[in-house]
């Protein structure tokens, strides 16, 4: 069952977007051990609302990355040897985020890697960072309903940089992942009523 298309929807999706830039975001995406309740980040990136970096790191996680997480970003256990630990980086990360707007390519996610980078180092998540989801907008925008979760069906950052002919890469590395976000929400936000 197709839930009908309607321009308003694709129009809310455009007002949300230019009124996400009028707030002149920071762009957060991060790299990890893997999907699971373990997982931990093994890079972020914090962009501002020009695409230049703000903080950029690889990060040390407890554990081995394994190696289909590795397959899938490039970074080995080698590259994060050196590395900093979360809690040596938490405070800048924080400083940077703290009453700011952050737009993130799948927010739940990369706000739950945080929260269990934390808990790796049993330290207190009290954290309530006004966060924009990118995904859920532009799966507003895009408009394809999804009958089984009974909600606009969701894309990954790649297919959504391809379908809006975004030339920058889904390289799986944070920085790269955060432009692309940004040039997405820009996207959507110059958009016209279909």
């Amino acid at each position: 069952m197709t839930r009908p298309y309607t321009p308003t929807n694709r129009q809310n999706a455009i007002l949300k977007a230019r009124a996400i830039l009028e707030q002149q975001p920071l762009y957060l995406d991060t790299e990890t051990t893997g999907l699971g309740n373990a997982a931990e980040i093994a890079e972020i990136s914090i962009l501002d609302e020009n695409g230049a970096v703000l903080f950029e790191s690889l990060v040390r996680p407890s554990q081995p990355i394994p190696a289909d997480a590795t397959q899938i970003h490039g970074i080995t256990n080698a590259m994060v040897q050196s590395a900093p630990t979360w809690p040596a980086i938490w405070p800048t990360v924080r400083s940077l985020l703290l009453g700011r707007t952050i737009a993130i390519y799948n927010a739940d996610f990369d706000l739950r890697m945080m929260q269990q980078s934390h808990g790796r180092y049993r330290l207190p998540w009290r954290e309530q960072f006004n966060s924009f989801c990118i995904m859920k907008l532009y799966a507003e925008y895009r408009g394809e309903w999804d009958s089984k979760r009974r909600s606009y069906r969701y894309f990954s950052l790649d297919s959504a940089g391809q379908q809006a002919a975004i030339s920058l890469p889904n390289s799986h590395r944070a920085s790269d992942d955060s432009l692309l976000a940004r040039a997405l929400l820009h996207y959507i936000a110059g958009g016209t009523p279909a």
